[in-house]
């Protein structure tokens, strides 16, 4: 593996609640009403310091979408998911968007997200 060069925000910074790895600006937040497994989960126009998994297409509340999930590029944590492409033609906003989960991801206050009672059902908006 090559050197890791991390991107450092200035701001009000998400980080990873693992390593604590720079993530993304509260000012980049699109939605605040995503949901996931764990709970709430933010949609944001950029992140920095993730790679990439592989292409596939889940179906979620809002419909098919192709997605890749997202990792902490520093210690490999799965940090939320990137719409590649939304099928539906109302959901195309969400194309190179990145969605982090609440949950595994430290606020811009320092504070942890935890769910009470973990939401069942599709990785997606309820609405936007």
């Amino acid at each position: 593996m090559g050197r890791l060069f991390v991107v450092y925000l200035e701001g009000r910074i998400y980080s990873c609640k693992h390593c604590k790895t720079h993530l993304a600006l509260d000012d980049d937040i699109i939605s605040k009403s995503f949901q996931c497994r764990h709970g709430k989960a933010y949609l944001f126009d950029k992140v920095v310091n993730v790679t990439v998994g592989e292409k596939e297409d889940r179906m979620m509340t809002t419909g098919m979408h192709t997605v890749v999930d997202i990792f902490c590029v520093c210690c490999g944590s799965i940090v939320g998911w990137k719409y590649e492409t939304a099928h539906e033609k109302n959901q195309k906003y969400k194309e190179g968007r990145s969605v982090l989960e609440r949950f595994k991801i430290s606020g811009p206050d320092g504070s942890n997200y935890w769910s009470q009672e973990p939401h069942v059902g599709g990785s997606d908006a309820d609405d936007v």
